[in-house]
């Protein structure tokens, strides 16, 4: 009989945990100013991209107060080589502005609050929120969605309904972490486009490996 995803993720997870430990983003920030222009600018873009452009960045604008202030064309100036820059530029000063003038300048904790604020969705809310509160959220991510429709952890269409589907399955105190590890898990083992599946430890419990052994 198939295991349930709930039972797939009992033996999926302590591996996981294992490989990755207390793993976190791979974004380079020093404090939550930081971690919410990297997360911004990492939309359809590469972590390593955005650590490449960030460091002459926080020395023009080392906070949210400078950032609010700032010209969208010269934040532009500083960010051409990230996806989507011009919009990503005016979306940073206007998240800078409402930060100063609506939260008195401190970035609020609330995930559902931080969904006001400009450039960021449900998923950068709760990268932010699980990075740097520890909060019992899962960010769903390109990687995340992929590995977990993969594994059969979940069959939702949509990141939101992938993310309705692990939050009822995965045990709280793993919420924020198994989204890191099923981001590395995606990003370094089950890649989009040629998955490691010769040295995967969860080809057992794989849809994906299940339905390309039999096609191949």
């Amino acid at each position: 009989m198939p295991l349930s995803p709930a039972e797939k993720l009992h033996y999926i997870l302590p591996i996981l945990e294992a490989w990755y430990g207390e793993a976190t983003t791979e974004l380079r920030y020093r404090n939550p100013y930081e971690l919410t222009v990297a997360v911004v600018l990492s939309a359809q873009c590469t972590d390593v991209r955005v650590n490449q452009t960030t460091p002459a960045f926080f020395a023009r604008f080392p906070d949210f107060a400078t950032l609010s202030q700032a010209d969208p064309a010269e934040v532009l100036s500083y960010i051409r080589s990230i996806s989507y820059p011009n919009s990503k530029a005016q979306r940073l000063v206007e998240l800078a502005r409402t930060v100063m003038e609506k939260y008195g300048g401190e970035l609020p904790k609330d995930p559902a609050e931080l969904q006001k604020l400009p450039g960021i969705g449900r998923k950068s809310a709760h990268v932010i929120s699980s990075v740097l509160w520890q909060a019992p959220v899962l960010a769903v991510d390109t990687h995340v969605f992929r590995v977990s429709r993969r594994l059969g952890l979940a069959k939702g269409k949509t990141p939101e309904k992938v993310e309705a589907e692990l939050t009822a399955i995965v045990p709280p105190a793993y919420l924020g972490r198994a989204h890191h590890w099923l981001i590395l898990f995606g990003r370094y083992h089950c890649t989009a486009r040629k998955p490691r599946c010769g040295d995967c430890p969860f080809t057992a419990y794989c849809e994906y490996f299940a339905q390309t052994a039999q096609t191949s």
